[in-house]
């Protein structure tokens, strides 16, 4: 049982990499298929790679286990989608700091040491400071869909927790992924997304899917399982930096200095948090 616990913070680190490595791949192909094409092929590989994965049994699903699979897969497709009309528009590192503000209100709203709350605080100074909130360089429109984007991430860490305690995971992250596709592909018919897709589009399509839906999700929840949903929420700070290299690594996306002394706010707001993690209380 502890040696299972120590992969928990491991769990999310790598989840964030891949999906931010992820989400530099579809940028990629956003002039091609589009967001909302984009959205569909991530989540409905990512749906099949599940699928062949773990072999979900819902022929036993019950009232329950529908219920928790539409909510989840309703949650993740209507993020993805916001997240990826609103990176089309704005950077990826500001894109995932600004969809940080729903996790981060979700650690205020479930805080109930002092520390925490300072972390908190020190995190969304970070957010503030790295909007640049001059009209002539903000693209409003973006920041309002990572934003939508971001209260449902906070949605979908607590449906997140509650899968991990009361139904079998795996199976509903499965299904859920099956039913998040549903939702992007009506976008994605509407605005011929599709039209253009090849062979080269698929594959990159299916690495889409497996890095940033596949794999991250199903490390969430292994980390879920062992620590609270507050600290999980604090934990995924992290995610702007991540997003910031990989949009200056694999995009050249080029951030301004107060813009990485915000991520380097939130990424010790992250580790504050982190470092007071109460083990006892998840895993027993």
């Amino acid at each position: 049982m502890a040696k299972t616990k120590k992969w928990a913070i491991p769990a999310v680190f790598l989840s964030m990499i891949s999906m931010q490595g992820g989400a530099s791949i579809a940028k990629y192909l956003f002039p091609i298929l589009g967001p909302a094409g984009t959205s569909t092929l991530r989540l409905g590989f990512a749906g099949i790679a599940l699928a062949i994965i773990n072999r979900p049994r819902i022929w036993k699903f019950r009232r329950k286990e529908w219920t928790y699979s539409l909510a989840y897969g309703f949650t993740i497709g209507a993020m993805i989608l916001l997240f990826y009309f609103g990176i089309q528009r704005i950077p990826l590192g500001l894109g995932v700091t600004v969809e940080f503000i729903g996790p981060l209100g979700l650690a205020l709203l479930t805080s109930r040491k002092m520390s925490d709350f300072i972390w908190a605080i020190l995190a969304g100074i970070g957010i503030i400071l790295i909007v640049p909130w001059d009209g002539d360089s903000v693209d409003i429109v973006g920041l309002l869909f990572v934003f939508a984007a971001g209260l449902l991430w906070a949605l979908y860490i607590v449906i997140g927790g509650e899968v991990t305690k009361k139904v079998k995971g795996p199976d509903i992250v499965t299904v859920g992924m099956c039913f998040a596709t549903l939702v992007a592909l009506p976008f994605a018919f509407y605005y011929h997304d599709l039209d253009n897709l090849d062979v080269r589009l698929l594959v990159l399509g299916l690495g889409v899917g497996i890095l940033s839906s596949a794999l991250p999700f199903s490390l969430d929840l292994v980390a879920l399982k062992w620590m609270p949903a507050k600290t999980f929420s604090v934990l995924q700070s992290l995610q702007p930096a991540f997003g910031a290299l990989s949009g200056l690594i694999f995009l050249g996306e080029i951030l301004l200095l107060k813009q990485w002394i915000a991520i380097v706010c939130v990424v010790f707001a992250s580790m504050g948090a982190t470092i007071g993690v109460d083990w006892k209380r998840k895993g027993k």
